[in-house]
C-alpha cells in the first residue's frame, strides 16, 4: 500500500483553535481548570475562560464548605450548586462559539484572578 494513500484514512491533526477551545471549554469543569492552565495558559483567549472557570470553581468549593458547616441550610446550597452548574454550562457555551464573554454575576470578577 502507498504510504501517502495510507495518510489520508488517518484522522486529521486537531488545529491550535479546536484545541484552545477544547481548553477553554475543560476551565469550566471544576478541577479540570488546571488541566487547561497547565496546557494553554499563554494562549488569550484560554487564558480569559481559566480566570472565569478558576473563580467558578473557587465559589463552587466556598459553597461545598459553608454547605458542610451549616448543614441546616442545605436547600440555600442546593440552589447555590444549580447556580454553578448554570454558570458552567453558560461558560462551555460561550468556549465553544469562541466568545468571550463574562460570566454573569461573578463574571467581572475574573479580571481580579491572577494567571
Amino acid at each position: 500500500m502507498d504510504p501517502v494513500q495510507n495518510n489520508q484514512n488517518a484522522a486529521p491533526a486537531m488545529d491550535t483553535k479546536q484545541k484552545n477551545a477544547v481548553m477553554a471549554i475543560l476551565s469550566y469543569i471544576g478541577p479540570l481548570v488546571i488541566v487547561s492552565f497547565i496546557v494553554a495558559k499563554s494562549d488569550p483567549f484560554v487564558k480569559f475562560h481559566i480566570k472565569q472557570g478558576a473563580l467558578l470553581f473557587a465559589a463552587e468549593v466556598v459553597v461545598w464548605v459553608l454547605g458542610s458547616i451549616l448543614w441546616g441550610l442545605w436547600p440555600l446550597w442546593d440552589l447555590a450548586n444549580l447556580a454553578a452548574l448554570v454558570l458552567s454550562i453558560i461558560g462551555i457555551v460561550n468556549a465553544a462559539k469562541g466568545e468571550e464573554k463574562a460570566l454573569p454575576f461573578i463574571g467581572h470578577w475574573s479580571k481580579h484572578v491572577p494567571v
